[in-house]
């Protein structure tokens, strides 16, 4: 999964910083029932660190059911943060 496909899919444009706070909003709420439906793993993997960024992921014991996944997620965490992320 693409990540602007992804912004394009939920947001309408690759343009975040042009979607207002309501649409803003809906996409999220898509994308969280996305994640709540898909069963695969790079898929989720790919919601969820789109939610991060975005600052509305669930937990990792919540979304990710072993223990490698919820440490490629911590990993992604961490390297987000050394980019100048939240």
């Amino acid at each position: 999964m693409n990540f602007d496909d992804q912004i394009r899919r939920y947001f309408g444009t690759s343009d975040l910083t042009s979607v207002p706070p309501e649409a803003l909003n809906a996409g999220i709420e898509h994308m969280k029932v996305d994640l709540g439906l898909t069963g695969d793993r790079g898929e989720r993997f790919a919601l969820w660190a789109l939610l991060h960024t975005l600052g509305s992921a669930p937990d990792l014991d919540v979304v990710f059911k072993t223990e490698a996944d919820r440490e490629a997620a911590r990993n992604f965490m961490d390297l987000f943060q050394g980019e100048g992320g939240p």
